[in-house]
């Protein structure tokens, strides 16, 4: 179990599931560069509990309970979510995205709204869209 006290600022966090979840931990960290803070193992190479972050940002994840109707995306008809990331630098991300053979599901473009971004779909179908847009500031 790897831990990174360091307390987060944000007041939403995302928490995924997955069947396979030490797998989708992997791909996060290879794929779109998260970094590991917390990994709370559970029976049977479950994961009870694991704690990622991105560019400062925190994400949740474990694995998939059907008794408690926590769900993979492939135990889903289908998707009613995607997660953005706000990333610094789009363009290396991509590239590095493209290189590692992911399933890139929306190709990098500049959006109406200002943003260049580009949306990948994980190994379980989460999908995650990756931009320079940063919510809150229209309006503000």
């Amino acid at each position: 179990m790897s831990v990174d006290a360091t307390p987060s600022s944000q007041t939403i966090y995302s928490a995924l599931f997955y069947r396979d979840a030490l797998a989708a931990i992997a791909w996060l960290k290879e794929v779109l560069g998260f970094e590991e803070r917390l990994v709370v193992p559970g029976p049977e190479s479950s994961v009870a509990h694991a704690e990622l972050s991105f560019e400062g940002a925190v994400i949740m994840l474990g694995t998939s309970q059907q008794d408690r109707g926590w769900k993979s995306p492939l135990d889903l008809a289908g998707i009613n979510q995607l997660t953005y990331l706000v990333a610094e630098d789009v363009d290396s991300l991509y590239q590095r995205v493209q290189a590692a053979g992911a399933e890139i599901a929306i190709e990098l473009q500049e959006m109406e709204y200002g943003s260049r971004e580009f949306t990948v779909r994980d190994p379980e179908g989460h999908f995650w869209s990756i931009g320079t847009y940063r919510p809150g500031g229209v309006g503000s």
